[in-house]
C-alpha cells in the first residue's frame, strides 16, 4: 500500500506545538550563542587583537555569512519538505544545525592555527544558516498546517516563541558563566560550554520529532498527487509577487531584532560603559516582554487579520526609529532598560503574527519552500548586514542615524503591507492578506 493511500493517525495539539516550539527554540538558542559569542568571544580568539574594533567588524562579517546561507538552506530543505514531507525534513534540519554548532565548540583559536580559524569559524556559521534556513519554515508548517479553523495564527505563534526562549537561554547561559569563571577561564575554555551543550538539546528535540506524523495539509498533497517537481523553480515563476512582498513585509521585523540585541550589545559594551553582565541582564530582562508579547499577538492576528496586525506595529516601529538615538543614547541603566522593553514590546508583537501570514501567501505544495525563502531572504536583506551597518552608521554620524534606518525599513515592510492587500487567499477560509 502506498504512503499516501495509507491512513494517517491525527497529530495531538499538545504534541505539534510542543515539537514545533523545542524545535525553533533549540534552532534559536544555537543561532543566538553564535551572536553573542560575535561581540563577547570571537573578536579576542578568532581575529587578530591589533585593533579591536576592525575584530569586531570582521567577527560582525562571520555573524552574517549565515543569513546568506539561510535561502540556500531553504531552498534545499524547501524542496524535500513540499516533495517528502514536513517530518523528515525538520530532522534533517535539526541535525544539521546541532552539529555545525557543536563543531564551533571545538575549534582552535587564531593562536593555535593562525588564519585558519577564523575560516573553519565561517564554515561552521555557514552551516547553521543551512539549517536554521530549512528549520524555521517547516516548524511553522507543522503548527499552522494542524491547526483547526480560527485558530491558525495562535498556533502559529508557538513556533515564533523559540526566538525569545532560545535567546533567553543562549544570554543566561552566557551570563551564569561570566559569574561563576574569571575571565581567564572563560576565554580560555568556558566560551565553549554553551556550543557543546547544543548537543544535549538537539537529542530532546529529535526524539520529540520523530513522535510526530505528517500535517494534514501535506498528506492531502500527496493524496491528490499535487507535488510540484521543483518546488523553488515554481516560487519563483509563479508566486514571484509574494515572495517579493513577504520579503519587504517581514524586513522591519529582522532589522528591529538585531538592532535591539547584536549591536545593541555591541554599543553598549563598547561605547556606553556598561559591562559585559550589565548589559546581558538588561537583554534578558527585555527579552521576557518579547515572549509576553507574542500571544496577544497572535490573538489579535487571528480577530482582525495577520496584515492589519502587522500594519499597526510597522507604523509603531518606524515611530520607535525616531527616538532610537535620544533613548538608547541617553545612559544609566534606567533609559537603557526602558529603551530596550519598548524595543522588544515591538519584536514581540510584529513576530508573533509573521510565520503564519507568510506561510499563508503560498499554496501548500510550494508552502515550505516559498515561506522558508521568503523568511530568509528578508534575513539576507534585515539581518545580515544590520548590526554591521548599523555599527558603521553610529561611528560615522551618530546614534539618530541607526533610528532613521530603523525607520526606513519600517516604512518599507509597512507599504508591503499595503500592496499585499491584493494578495489572493491561500488558506481555506482565512485569507492571508484580511
Amino acid at each position: 500500500m502506498s504512503a499516501a493511500a495509507m491512513p494517517q493517525p491525527a497529530n495531538k495539539p499538545r504534541t505539534v506545538l510542543f515539537a514545533s516550539l523545542i524545535g525553533t527554540t533549540i534552532e534559536f538558542y544555537d543561532f543566538y550563542i553564535y551572536a553573542t559569542a560575535a561581540v563577547l568571544v570571537f573578536p579576542r580568539l578568532f581575529f587578530p587583537a591589533a585593533d579591536p574594533a576592525a575584530a569586531t567588524l570582521q567577527s560582525l562579517a562571520t555573524f552574517a555569512i549565515a543569513f546568506f546561507a539561510r535561502p540556500v538552506g531553504s531552498a534545499v530543505f524547501g524542496h524535500f519538505g513540499d516533495r517528502i514531507g514536513r517530518k523528515a525534513t525538520l530532522v534533517a534540519a535539526l541535525l544539521t544545525m546541532g552539529l555545525s554548532t557543536v563543531l564551533i565548540g571545538l575549534l582552535p583559536t587564531y593562536a593555535s592555527i593562525g588564519t585558519l580559524a577564523p575560516l573553519l569559524l565561517a564554515l561552521c556559521r555557514f552551516g547553521q544558516g543551512l539549517g536554521l534556513g530549512g528549520e524555521w519554515g517547516g516548524a511553522v508548517l507543522l503548527a499552522t498546517e494542524n491547526a483547526p479553523p480560527g485558530k491558525r495564527a495562535w498556533y502559529g505563534m508557538f513556533p515564533q516563541l523559540g526566538a525569545p526562549i532560545g535567546f533567553f537561554l543562549s544570554g543566561g547561559t552566557f551570563l551564569l558563566l561570566g559569574e561563576v569563571m574569571s575571565d581567564e577561564e572563560f576565554f580560555g575554555w568556558g566560551w565553549r560550554i554553551p556550543f557543546l551543550a547544543s548537543a544535549l538539546l538537539v537529542a530532546v528535540g529529535l526524539w520529540v520529532r520523530l513522535k510526530i506524523t505528517e500535517t494534514p495539509d501535506f498528506q492531502k498533497v500527496l493524496d491528490r498527487n499535487e507535488r510540484v517537481k521543483v518546488p523553488v523553480l515554481a516560487v519563483l515563476n509563479e508566486h514571484r509577487r509574494a515572495l517579493v512582498l513577504g520579503t519587504l513585509i517581514a524586513l522591519a521585523t529582522f532589522v528591529v531584532f538585531y538592532l535591539m540585541t547584536v549591536f545593541a550589545l555591541t554599543w553598549g559594551t563598547l561605547k556606553l560603559g556598561f559591562s559585559r553582565q550589565q548589559f546581558l541582564m538588561l537583554q534578558l530582562f527585555a527579552v521576557v516582554f518579547f515572549a509576553l508579547t507574542i500571544p496577544p499577538s497572535a490573538l489579535l492576528a487571528d480577530r482582525h487579520g495577520r496584515r492589519t496586525a502587522m500594519m499597526l506595529v510597522s507604523g509603531a516601529i518606524a515611530v520607535f526609529g525616531l527616538f532610537y538615538g535620544p533613548l538608547f543614547g541617553a545612559g544609566g541603566l534606567l533609559a537603557a532598560g526602558v529603551f530596550m522593553v519598548i524595543g522588544m514590546c515591538l519584536v514581540g508583537f510584529t513576530y508573533g503574527p509573521l510565520g503564519t501570514l507568510l506561510a499563508e501567501l503560498f499554496p501548500p505544495e510550494v508552502r515550505y519552500t516559498g515561506a522558508s525563502l521568503t523568511f530568509n531572504l528578508a534575513g539576507i536583506l534585515g539581518a545580515s548586514l544590520a548590526p554591521y551597518v548599523a555599527t558603521w552608521l553610529a561611528t560615522n554620524y551618530g546614534l539618530e542615524y541607526v533610528g532613521y534606518y530603523l525607520t526606513a525599513a519600517a516604512l518599507l515592510s509597512l507599504f508591503a503591507l499595503v500592496l499585499a492587500g491584493g494578495a489572493r487567499p491561500v488558506g481555506p477560509a482565512e485569507p492571508a492578506t484580511r
